[in-house]
């Protein structure tokens, strides 16, 4: 519950706006750099990520627009980052979600429009309901 709690916070600080996604990838490169130096290089990070270190130092100065879905995916699991959390500051939907939403596209927009006016308490509360089948 706290890492959701963390990621609306960090959303909601307007960590996606204007070259957002690239200071959250070089913030947390940075931040395991701290506890593991040697692994946490761009160079190293671009490596285990299968992109060039030149374009890695690009997007993390907001010089281009984030890559796509897989690639944002690889950063999220050498950064130890939420995948969902890094999509939506590329302004992107993960593939499954979006296949989601376009079988019901009237419903979930309707949804999301009610749940963005809600507290994060009563989000995860229907979230945990949903789960749980308690509905």
């Amino acid at each position: 519950m706290g890492a959701v709690k963390d990621d609306a916070t960090r959303l909601e600080a307007g960590a996606g706006a204007d070259g957002g996604f690239g200071e959250t990838i070089r913030h947390a490169r940075l931040a395991r750099a701290k506890t593991e130096p040697r692994a946490f290089t761009l160079r190293q990070v671009a490596a285990r990520a299968g992109v060039q270190p030149d374009y890695l130092s690009r997007i993390e100065r907001g010089l281009v627009a984030p890559p796509g879905e897989e690639a944002i995916a690889r950063l999220a699991d050498v950064l130890g980052e939420d995948r969902d959390v890094l999509l939506a500051l590329a302004g992107k939907v993960s593939a499954d979600l979006r296949r989601a939403i376009l079988r019901r596209p009237k419903l979930f927009a309707e949804l999301i429009r009610e749940l963005n006016a809600m507290p994060d308490h009563a989000i995860l509360r229907i979230a945990r309901e949903v789960r749980d089948g308690e509905w």
